[in-house]
């Protein structure tokens, strides 16, 4: 026979490995999702987030948003719905996933007017950091992102130096006639005064000879000192203009011709957000921004407003294998070269700086003078962006040794007629 004591000790050992084992049970229970959530392979860095929203905004924005639904589904949380291998596998190939009789994404391409998504040639890691970027603003208030989106536009609207200004000529011609009306008001004042004057009493003889002379209108206007005041500041007037005249030549601002196909950037870059980088496919790796063709019209009007008759001569360019005459608006001379990937992706400038609110034309038109000044000058007032770029580590510091403003784009051959003169 066991001692009580025996049976207590026992008990109690096994009262504490069942409250153990409950406590475990509960434990995944209730925390199921903390546990996948740093299980679940998706990178947090912020270097990674950012490089997956740059893709993101340059790539998805065409047809998807987080919290809304666009050509495609709304993205809030695709990480929890499938998994980092599934996403993968169908940004890279949506069409083969489809023809493997995939459920997911046969539902998809059912619900959505059997549109196929376009193909991406991302690298795995590129794909995930484009999910990491989605799992961040899937945990944000969509009413939030609308104040943040106001401060990004705030600094694409930059103040550019539009050249001579159009109201110079008014000013002038402005302030000659005041000049002339002082004239005639001083003339008119003296003629009262010298009235004034003669019907005093006990002026002298002297005095009111003068009084009683009247003002020559006519020989005012006949006098050397007023024809050479009248022909100086024509003369300024007219060597102003023809100033003005002579550099306005091939300067185009305002320039707003008429499409073949009214393609309207308030709707697509305004109002459904499309990233410029999308349609203009070179801007960030060549010369030229390059005219979109009508393959990547047909990324969403395979499906949307097919029936718009200006969507229809897209169709017909494509069945007649003719290119769309579009009619460019931006044009530099021959001798001058501008490279845009040199300015949006290395210098990081925004479209707007150079094209204007182009997300607020319904027809685009040429919004800076481009103009040499005007170039030079934003040489002369742009920062360079050095931070976290290595090749400039010894001109940052050659430039401290001389000045404490900070290293413009001058200070680094900027202005040298090389760089854009062949």
């Amino acid at each position: 026979m066991f001692k009580n004591t025996s049976f207590n000790s026992i008990g109690g050992a096994l009262n504490r490995v069942y409250a153990l084992l409950l406590s475990f049970i509960l434990i995944i229970v209730l925390t199921p999702a903390q546990v996948s959530a740093q299980d679940d392979g998706i990178p947090t860095d912020e270097a990674v987030i950012a490089s997956g929203e740059k893709l993101f905004k340059a790539n998805c924005t065409v047809c998807h948003a987080i919290h809304d639904k666009v050509v495609g589904p709304a993205l809030k949380n695709v990480h929890q719905r499938r998994d980092v291998a599934w996403i993968t596998a169908f940004v890279k190939n949506s069409q083969k996933v489809i023809k493997s009789g995939d459920p997911y994404a046969v539902k998809l391409y059912n619900e959505y007017n059997k549109t196929e998504m376009t193909s991406f040639d991302f690298e795995n890691e590129e794909i995930l950091s484009i999910i990491s970027y989605i799992k961040q603003e899937s945990s944000k208030n969509p009413a939030a992102a609308a104040p943040a989106a106001a401060e990004s536009g705030d600094v694409a609207a930059v103040t550019t130096n539009q050249g001579p200004s159009p109201f110079v000529n008014v000013i002038l011609i402005v302030l000659t006639v005041i000049l002339v009306l002082i004239l005639v008001v001083l003339a008119m004042i003296i003629g009262l005064l010298k009235k004034y004057i003669s019907q005093k009493d006990g002026l002298s003889v002297e005095d009111q000879e003068i009084a009683s002379q009247t003002t020559d209108f006519g020989a005012l206007v006949k006098s050397n000192a007023f024809l050479g005041l009248v022909a100086f500041i024509f003369t300024a007037i007219v060597l102003k203009s023809v100033i003005d005249g002579l550099f306005t030549i091939g300067v185009q601002q305002g320039y707003q011709p008429t499409q073949p196909i009214a393609f309207s950037h308030q709707i697509h870059a305004g109002q459904y957000e499309i990233d410029c980088n999308y349609c203009h496919t070179g801007v960030r790796k060549s010369k030229n921004a390059n005219i979109p063709s009508p393959n990547i019209c047909m990324n969403c009007h395979s499906s949307i407003k097919t029936e718009s008759p200006e969507i229809q001569k897209i169709y017909a360019a494509v069945e007649n294998n003719e290119p769309i005459q579009w009619v460019r608006i931006h044009n530099l001379p021959d001798l001058a070269y501008f490279n845009h990937s040199q300015h949006v992706d290395v210098a990081e400038i925004e479209c707007q700086t150079c094209h204007g609110p182009i997300e607020e034309m319904d027809v685009v038109y040429q919004y800076a003078p481009l103009t040499m000044g005007w170039c030079i000058n934003c040489h002369r007032e742009t920062d360079v962006n050095t931070k976290g770029n290595e090749y400039y580590d010894n001109l940052v510091e050659l430039h401290a040794e001389k000045s404490k403003e900070p290293m413009k784009v001058e200070d680094i051959g900027g202005l040298e007629c090389s760089k854009c003169h062949y």
